[in-house]
């Protein structure tokens, strides 16, 4: 089971993420690769407290569908919708510049994994309350998911 716990797990991750360009080729969804970089920063931050997202889980999405989202050996479907707040086309961060952007992300995830940690988790908008466990494995999840939308 990959996740950021695991060293070799997450410099896997950010060797597969050094390769993004904004010229790589989506394979699905609306976002550009630059959007994609934003869109994960947000969804750290979101984890971290830094940035305030919106509930919207039930006790079906935070029972159910968080166990198989989070631990079923399957890969997370495409097209899932996500909070306005992490929309790129509704209140996403807009990008600014790429490899700045890129480096931004790269530090969030290597601090999201360290221990111990200088913040606090917040609840999952849709999962609700995540364990150190969970939220290492759900980091791992959606990078891997958007950069095999990109082909990485």
């Amino acid at each position: 089971m990959r996740t950021l716990a695991n060293k070799s797990d997450r410099r896997d991750l950010l060797v597969r993420l050094a390769k993004a360009q904004p010229t790589s080729s989506r394979q699905w969804g609306k976002m550009s690769p630059h959007q994609m970089i934003c869109h994960l920063h947000d969804s750290f931050q979101a984890a971290t407290g830094e940035k305030t997202v919106s509930a919207a889980g039930n006790l079906l999405q935070r029972t159910v569908v968080k166990w198989i989202g989070l631990y079923a050996p399957l890969p997370w479907p495409r097209g899932l919708p996500t909070r306005p707040e992490m929309d790129q086309f509704v209140g996403g961060t807009p990008p600014e510049e790429f490899k700045n952007d890129l480096e931004r992300l790269r530090v969030m995830i290597e601090r999201f994994s360290r221990e111990p940690r200088d913040f606090d988790w917040h609840s999952h908008p849709s999962f609700g309350e995540l364990t150190t466990r969970d939220w290492l494995r759900w980091g791992y999840l959606h990078v891997d998911h958007h950069l095999r939308q990109f082909g990485l």
